[in-house]
């Protein structure tokens, strides 16, 4: 199942994608939620998953697949080449930081780039959507506590990012977050831990990585960030890049206004964003 949110910015509607139609939730469930923490603990998932309608073509803007969450929950350095081009050494531990929810944007929006930063750069990465509220999760149950599936750029204002020392602003400005396409559910992904994801920068291959290639897996991921920190249904966990960014090449190849950004995932889709002005 594909769930998407359609229409115009803050007036999406719930839908469903089927095979390029889009089935308009809200006129089988009038009630229906939009897809957000309610949603998932009021048990939509479950409720249209039944729905067997064909869709319409319908010629909408997709916003992101989730609206509103509590929280997006980054890791950083999980993969080794990534961490290896930085000229890090792999973490002990997960390495975590967050983007605010104001980041978020729809898988074929513009990304604005940002007036207080430069050095603006990509980053594919797999997200997992947290489907019901857990604390201390057992690595054994994690994948219990997942909706889906999406892919998200997690968009880097190096600039900002380094001269802070830390990692909040230059990963939280608006539009820095672009999601989707889709939230596809569980069951039409047979391997999670086996997906290839790329990033293609102006019709150039910039990213080709693999989420077997992971440090630290999803159970595993969602076992350390639950053990204090509850995540509650709607919550997004990005899983990280794969080597090939922009600022660690030599010389850095960076984003700037007119950069076509086009961020796959095998089994989950495509997210393409253009780079502008603010």
């Amino acid at each position: 199942m594909k769930l998407v949110r359609f229409g115009q910015k803050g007036k999406e509607k719930p839908g469903l994608w089927k095979a390029g139609n889009i089935v308009d939730l809200t006129k089988i469930f009038p009630d229906i939620p939009d897809i957000g923490e309610a949603f998932f603990k009021e048990g939509w998932l479950a409720k249209v998953s039944r729905v067997t309608a064909a869709g319409e073509n319908i010629q909408e803007r997709l916003g992101s697949p989730v609206d509103r969450p509590s929280k997006i929950i980054c890791l950083g350095k999980n993969y080794a080449e990534h961490a290896k081009e930085g000229g890090f050494e792999n973490p002990d531990t997960p390495l975590i930081f967050c983007k605010t929810p104001n980041a978020l944007s729809g898988p074929f929006d513009p990304i604005i780039l940002p007036k207080s930063s430069g050095q603006v750069d990509w980053e594919v990465e797999l997200a997992v959507v947290i489907a019901k509220e857990g604390k201390r999760i057992k690595r054994k149950d994690a994948l219990e506590y997942v909706a889906g599936y999406c892919v998200m750029n997690d968009v880097s204002g190096r600039e900002a990012q380094f001269s802070d020392s830390q990692w909040f602003r230059g990963k939280s400005f608006d539009t820095f977050a672009p999601t989707g396409p889709y939230l596809v559910t569980p069951d039409e992904i047979k391997d999670i831990h086996n997906l290839r994801l790329t990033a293609i920068v102006n019709g150039v291959i910039m990213q080709d990585g693999n989420t077997k290639d992971m440090i630290f897996d999803i159970p595993t991921l969602i076992e350390n960030i639950s053990e204090d920190i509850t995540l509650l249904p709607g919550d997004i966990i990005s899983t990280g890049t794969p080597a090939g960014v922009g600022i660690f090449r030599d010389p850095p190849v960076l984003l700037n206004p007119g950069s076509v950004v086009e961020c796959r995932i095998e089994k989950i889709g495509s997210i393409i964003n253009e780079v502008v002005k603010p």
